[in-house]
């Protein structure tokens, strides 16, 4: 199954990207272990970045770049179980000069399980220190962001 484009889909700026819960992502119970729906969430943001035209390597070598989680805030709503099939999505919310936010949900159906906000740096491949964003590259990004409210947007700037 492929994966839609970015700003496809009933909800502009949403990227969707489809998983099956295996053996390997759940604990004793059956019951997806918790630090597995962290690697859902990156392959998702990895996906989104393809799907843009980018793969992670094609960013180092052609931007000299590389995108770093520099913070996650995670609420674990209810269990995936073995078996199941989710999908992770992807929401870029803020674009900045040199990180990005996204709001990132792992669904079963129309039943949220987790939520997370996902902030990104951007950091230069050799020296490994936060950089800004190519000019080009940051104007694609920026044309992913998802629209949102105004007072939204005003809070957002305060942050």
């Amino acid at each position: 199954m492929s994966a839609p484009e970015p700003g496809s889909g009933a909800v502009p700026g949403l990227f969707s990207w489809p998983t099956r819960v295996y053996w390997e992502d759940t604990d004793a119970g059956g019951l997806v272990y918790h630090a597995q729906y962290v690697a859902f969430m990156e392959r998702a943001r990895s996906e989104w970045v393809r799907a843009l035209g980018y793969g992670q390597d094609g960013l180092r070598r052609e931007h000299g770049l590389l995108f770093v989680v520099a913070g996650m805030q995670i609420g674990f709503l209810a269990p995936a179980r073995l078996d199941d099939e989710l999908q992770v999505t992807v929401q870029l919310v803020r674009c900045r000069r040199a990180s990005l936010v996204f709001a990132q949900r792992a669904m079963r159906g129309a039943q949220r399980l987790v939520e997370a906000e996902v902030k990104v740096a951007a950091v230069d491949a050799q020296h490994l220190r936060p950089c800004p964003i190519p000019p080009a590259l940051h104007a694609q990004l920026q044309a992913q962001e998802a629209p949102q409210p105004d007072a939204l947007q005003a809070a957002s700037r305060t942050r």
